[in-house]
C-alpha cells in the first residue's frame, strides 16, 4: 500500500496557531504525538518539531518559531483521561520533560504494545507495514530538524510518524486484551510516565564510559580525561555534536600514542590534517596537561543503567539469577524481557530479597499481575538463593565488590 494523498498538515508557527490547536484539542480524548530533535547537528539537542494527529488532521508544531510555547500543551499531556499515543515514547517524554518541565499521564506506547504482543521488529516502519501495508520513507530520519524552513520532504516524513498511531492503538489494545497482556503495556507506560529527566550537565569523569578506556595505563587515563574535557569545550564553542569534533576512537588512540607534534598527531588514526589545522595546538596542550597531572590509578565509578553499581557481591549474584529467570520467561512468552521486569525492579528485588508474598508485594514497582504470574517462582528462587548463602555455595565472581 502506498501512502495516501492527504491535505497538507497544519503548520503551527505562531501564537494564533497555538490558539487554534488548543481549541481543536478540546474534547479530543485520543491524540497521537511524536517529536523531532537535532541531536546529530548540535552540541546540546533540543526539540525542533512536535507532530500531533487528531482524527484525520495532522499538525506540525514548530517550537523554534516565536509565539509557539509548548508549555501550553502541559495540561493535555498531564491529563490521565486523555490518551497520548507515542511510538517508542521514552526519548520523547524525557526531552519534553527536560526542556519544558512537562508531566505525562495517559500514555499508550505502540512500540511497547508491539513488543508485548511478540513482534520481533517493533519499529514504527515494520509495525505500520504489518498492520496497514504502509511503506514509510525513512530518508529524513537523520535530517537537520533545526534548520528552517522545513523541506517538503521533512514535512511529508514528519506527518506520517503520527498519522496511523490512533488506529494502530485500537488494533493493539484489542489484541492485548485478547492475549491477556494489556496489564503489561499499562505497567510499562506507568513507568514511562514516572521517569525524571536528568539535566544535561557535563561530567569530566564520564571518559570512563568510552569503550576501551578502562584498559589504559594510569597516565593515559589522565590524558584521556583532559582530551575528553577539551572535546566538550570545542563542541560547545562551535555548537557541534561531540562525534563531529572528535570521535571516541580518536580520543582513545591519542591517549595511547601520546603525540608530541603535528606530524605525530596526523599519524593517529581518526585525526585528520584538517583536524590538526583546526585544533592541533589545543590537543597537544591537553595531552601535556594530562601527562603533568596525577595519574589516575582507579577509574571512577559511574551510575549504571541497570542500577547495579551499589549492589554487593551477594546482591549481584541474586540479580543475575533473577535476570536469567526473566529471560527464560520472556522467551517462553515471546515478550521483550524488560517489559516483564524492568532492570531497576530486579535491582530492588536483589536488595530487599523478599521472603513472602506480602514483602514481595511491597517492593516498589512490583505489580499485582507480576505477583500472579511470577510471584511463586520469584520467592522460590530467592529461597534457594538464601540457602546457598547460608551454605556458602555461591560461585566465585570475577571482580566482586562488597
Amino acid at each position: 500500500m502506498t501512502l495516501p494523498d492527504l491535505p497538507p498538515p497544519i503548520l503551527i508557527e505562531d501564537e494564533a496557531g497555538m490558539d487554534r490547536l488548543l481549541s481543536d484539542l478540546e474534547g479530543e480524548t485520543e491524540i497521537a504525538v511524536d517529536t523531532e530533535a537535532d541531536s546529530f547537528f548540535v552540541h546540546r539537542e533540543k526539540v525542533c518539531l512536535v507532530q500531533i494527529t487528531l482524527g484525520e488532521t495532522d499538525y506540525l508544531v514548530d517550537p523554534l518559531s516565536a509565539g509557539v510555547d509548548l508549555k501550553r500543551l502541559g495540561p493535555l499531556f498531564a491529563d490521565p483521561e486523555r490518551t497520548k499515543i507515542f511510538h517508542d515514547s521514552e526519548y520523547d517524554v524525557l526531552i519534553l520533560q527536560r526542556e519544558y518541565a512537562l508531566d505525562f499521564k495517559g500514555l499508550f506506547d505502540t512500540r511497547v504494545a508491539a513488543a508485548t504482543l511478540g513482534s520481533s521488529a517493533p519499529g514504527l516502519a515494520s509495525v505500520l507495514h504489518e498492520h496497514f501495508g504502509v511503506e514509510l520513507d525513512k530518508s529524513q530520519q537523520r535530517s537537520n530538524w533545526g534548520k528552517r524552513p522545513l523541506t517538503p520532504e521533512q514535512v511529508a516524513y514528519a506527518r506520517f510518524d503520527t498519522r496511523f498511531l490512533i488506529p494502530l492503538m485500537h488494533i493493539q489494545r484489542e489484541a492485548l486484551k485478547a492475549a491477556g497482556r494489556l496489564m503489561i503495556l499499562e505497567s510499562e507506560c506507568h513507568r514511562l510516565e514516572a521517569m525524571e529527566a536528568a539535566p544535561l550537565v557535563f561530567n569530566p569523569d564520564e571518559w570512563v564510559r568510552i569503550k576501551g578506556s578502562r584498559g589504559l595505563k594510569p597516565r593515559e587515563r589522565a590524558v584521556l580525561r583532559e582530551l575528553f574535557i577539551l572535546r566538550d569545550e570545542l563542541a560547545a564553542k562551535v555548537n557541534d555534536p561531540l562525534f563531529r569534533v572528535m570521535n571516541n576512537a580518536a580520543l582513545l588512540a591519542l591517549s595511547q600514542r601520546l603525540p608530541t607534534d603535528s606530524r605525530q598527531l596526523t599519524s593517529v588514526q581518526g585525526f585528520s590534517s584538517r583536524m590538526e589545522r583546526r585544533m592541533g595546538k589545543q590537543v597537544l596542550e591537553a595531552i601535556e596537561r594530562g601527562l603533568a597531572a596525577e595519574p589516575i590509578q582507579h577509574a571512577p565509578s559511574m551510575p549504571k543503567k541497570d542500577g547495579t553499581e551499589s549492589l554487593s557481591e551477594v546482591e549481584l549474584e541474586l540479580y543475575d539469577r533473577l535476570r536469567r529467570m526473566r529471560k527464560k520467561e520472556a522467551d517462553r512468552l515471546g515478550v521483550e524481557s524488560s517489559y516483564l521486569f524492568h532492570r531497576l525492579l530486579l535491582s530492588r528485588l536483589a536488595v530487599e530479597r523478599p521472603a513472602d508474598s506480602e514483602a514481595l508485594g511491597a517492593v516498589e514497582g512490583f505489580w499485582d499481575w507480576q505477583a500472579e504470574m511470577f510471584g511463586t517462582q520469584i520467592l522460590e528462587l530467592i529461597a534457594r538463593f538464601e540457602d546457598d548463602v547460608k551454605g556458602g555455595n555461591l560461585p566465585k565472581r570475577k571482580g566482586w565488590r562488597r
